[in-house]
């Protein structure tokens, strides 16, 4: 056994590069077994990062995601660490972890009956449980945009990096798979395929949700990080369940009145009148559309609250670099538009995408001073279907 801290992280290391060069996952097992007792979530972070360091990149380090989770599962030796605040009705952690319990139930009691005979009454029904399971689209959302955010704030970049390209690339396996689903063409048997290669990966993910990712949020993060998480969790939603109990409004001691501030302040000049900040608040709250807007150093600095939000912005991404705030595999996009804004070779970028029963207009634009000076990107979204429906006139005053 190896128990020296700096040989263990290099026999990690060797370990991981060996099985990424194509070593037997059962061979590794039993490589891991004859070295260490144990590891740590500390351990498995530095590894990864580590190997980050080196020149590994992260797409790398994440397609190894599920191979780690196989590898260390059961051997981790500070899994016990989010356990009291699981018991905790209503803490983010307790309603996190209870969800992945109701997924692992999903699959056993609904899915895995159906997986050993390919038949078209068990298609029939493995679509119904995997339209069910989607909801998993939630909790992932959920890590993304509020646990993320405060990880990165404490210095801890890796693991989020990682998880959300893992998480992205379940998704985008959890849609084909629906979509094998509709296509009647289709075999029993690649169904089936396909929804044991899905399961596997969804397993493996709550493997290290559980064993690494719960673990160091419950060492990272303070009360007040907490109580942010669990005001923001029901916008976004949970897994198949409404959150039963409303944690965060026993710890709030400490609020200010937001609106009594705000009205204490005095009127802001502009270019043509002044305005309250109460008045702009609400003026930008009532606008039809979601306005976003980054500041020169790419931190997000606003986001605007209307009514009819197109997608989730929870107040943790507040200060959180808009790099971030997308997944790795579209961070490059979000650079070149930027870019573009900062090297004055673009004043605007746009973009439009089909969702459901609505077309989202998708609005980049860069804003300077006077003098022409970079200030930020704002991003404005709206859903331009009923605009776009539009026939005829209609006038306030008729001719």
């Amino acid at each position: 056994m190896i128990n020296n801290a700096s040989l263990r992280q290099e026999a990690l290391k060797k370990l991981i590069k060996d099985i990424h060069g194509g070593m037997p996952l059962e061979q590794a097992k039993r490589i891991f077994k004859e070295q260490f007792n144990d590891v740590s979530t500390d351990e498995i972070i530095q590894m990864e990062q580590s190997l980050i360091d080196e020149g590994m990149t992260v797409n790398e380090v994440q397609s190894l995601c599920d191979v780690h989770a196989a590898v260390f599962d059961g051997s981790i030796s500070d899994i016990h660490k989010p356990k009291q605040l699981s018991d905790v009705l209503g803490h983010p952690v307790q309603v996190f972890l209870s969800e992945n319990t109701r997924m692992e139930a999903l699959i056993s009691e609904e899915i895995q009956p159906h997986l050993s005979e390919p038949s078209k009454s068990g298609r029939l029904m493995l679509e119904v449980a995997f339209e069910r399971l989607w909801e998993i689209d939630k909790h992932y959302m959920r890590k993304e945009n509020l646990f993320f955010p405060v990880l990165e704030r404490k210095g801890n970049d890796t693991i989020p990096k990682v998880m959300w390209g893992v998480d992205n690339e379940i998704r985008s396996d959890f849609k084909a798979l629906l979509k094998l689903f509709r296509d009647k063409s289709v075999s029993e048997s690649l169904i089936v395929e396909k929804a044991k290669a899905l399961i596997e990966r969804i397993q493996d993910m709550i493997t290290k949700e559980n064993n690494i990712l719960m673990p160091l949020l419950v060492d990272s993060l303070k009360m007040i990080d907490w109580i942010l998480i669990d005001k923001e969790s029901d916008e976004i939603g949970y897994f198949l369940d409404i959150k039963k109990y409303d944690w965060a409004t026993q710890e709030l001691t400490n609020d200010t009145d937001e609106e009594e501030v705000v009205m204490g302040k005095d009127d802001i000049p502009f270019d043509a009148g002044s305005l309250s900040a109460l008045e702009i608040n609400q003026i930008f709250n009532t606008l039809p559309l979601d306005i976003t807007f980054v500041d020169k150093d790419g931190h997000v600095k606003y986001f605007s609250q209307g009514k009819e939000r197109i997608f989730s912005r929870p107040k943790t991404v507040l200060g959180r670099h808009v790099n971030k705030c997308h997944p790795p595999q579209s961070v490059h996009v979000v650079e070149e538009i930027v870019n573009s804004f900062k090297n004055n070779e673009k004043d605007v970028e746009d973009f439009w995408i089909k969702m459901k029963d609505q077309f989202v207009y998708i609005r980049y634009f860069a804003i300077r001073d006077k003098n022409n000076q970079f200030l930020g990107t704002l991003e404005v979204t709206q859903n331009i279907q009923p605009i776009r429906e539009l026939e005829g006139e209609k006038r306030i005053v008729e001719k």
